[in-house]
């Protein structure tokens, strides 16, 4: 499984990117997994149903299962957070695993930047940001800079993905 990672800052289009670019990857024969970094507490069960009332109750793990789909939901009750590697090997066979957030860890990552969000580029301190996908051209290049690709071509990105190892 080939882990690559989706980088950007909040409102850049890193989630609509995502939704371009699964179909097209699995278009091409891969089985592809996304795992996405919450920075804030989330929980998705509800108060009052029997899988939220286990955990309350203090189960370490809770897995829900129907005939769609299945979640498994893991207390960390003040451990220490699992690292990336760990948490990937949660997945079941797969190509890729699209990573969203976990910024120090050394993986290839494409950077989503939009000059209209007012906020810097990651990749001039980041230096496994191999590539930038912008809805504008860069104003101007180095030798040294990350590969420049147009954000609204999700085709060349996708196989921009495909081909970084």
């Amino acid at each position: 499984m080939r882990l690559f990672g989706i980088a950007g800052y909040s409102g850049a289009g890193k989630t609509t990117l995502l939704e371009k670019l699964l179909p097209r990857l699995a278009a091409c024969g891969l089985r592809v997994s996304v795992l996405k970094h919450a920075h804030h507490n989330f929980d998705i069960d509800r108060p009052g149903k029997d899988s939220f009332r286990h955990r309350q109750a203090g189960a370490a793990e809770v897995l829900l299962a129907s005939g769609a789909r299945w979640v498994l939901m893991s207390e960390l009750r003040g451990a220490v957070e699992p690292s990336l590697a760990e948490y990937a090997a949660h997945f079941s066979p797969c190509d890729l695993v699209l990573v969203e957030g976990f910024k120090h860890e050394a993986i290839p990552r494409l950077e989503v930047y939009r000059r209209a969000n007012g906020k810097p580029p990651l990749w001039p301190g980041d230096p496994h940001v191999v590539a930038v996908a912008s809805d504008e051209p860069p104003s101007e290049r180095g030798p040294a800079d990350p590969v420049w690709l147009d954000l609204n071509d999700a085709e060349a990105i996708a196989r921009f993905i495909l081909e970084t190892r």
